[in-house]
């Protein structure tokens, strides 16, 4: 009899296990992407680093308009840009700065990347400059997010992307500047 006690309590302990497995629990659920479907598509087609670190600050600069409610106008342009990128990011003002902090540092994750791979690339120093650019924009706007928010989530988050902002514009100064190409 014990034996059978076992043997239907190990059941009953693999069933539960296996359930687990097949059924996230609601905080692995609700873990969501920085970047869209279509704005990840657009990040694995841009294989040079130049554009793909283009891909990134236009990502951005979509999560600002939303935070700033900032209204697209309905026009041509407007509507191609939404087919090639996708609506414009949903989410919580907390989670949009979240995303914001977490595609600058993909950014400049790729951008090492290729600094390591490849110290000689013509695109490097391009891709910095774009990035920098992108981070001297940002950083006004971060500052003024900073003294409107409360919230230490909000903060955190304000404060990292503040923080790769200056890194970047740091490294970007000590880029060498491109070499004028002479016309022949």
């Amino acid at each position: 009899m014990k034996i059978n006690n076992l043997k239907f309590a190990g059941l009953i302990l693999l069933f539960f296990i296996s359930i687990q497995m097949f059924f996230p629990t609601s905080a692995v659920a609700q873990r969501r992407d920085y970047l869209n479907e279509l704005e990840i598509e657009l990040v694995r087609d841009a294989q040079m680093i130049d554009l793909r670190t283009e891909v990134f600050v236009k990502a951005i600069d979509r999560r600002f308009l939303v935070i700033n409610n900032q209204t697209v106008p309905n026009d041509k342009k407007s509507r191609k840009d939404s087919e090639k990128w996708g609506e414009l990011p949903v989410g919580t003002r907390s989670e949009l700065l979240l995303d914001i902090e977490k595609i600058l540092a993909a950014a400049i994750d790729n951008i090492d990347d290729v600094a390591v791979r490849d110290q000689k690339s013509e695109l490097f120093p391009k891709a910095v400059r774009i990035l920098a650019d992108g981070a001297n924009r940002f950083l006004p706007q971060l500052k003024s997010q900073l003294d409107k928010t409360n919230d230490q989530k909000e903060k955190g988050a304000i404060i990292g992307a503040i923080d790769f902002c200056n890194q970047i514009i740091e490294a970007a100064a000590k880029v060498p500047a491109d070499p004028k190409k002479k016309k022949s």
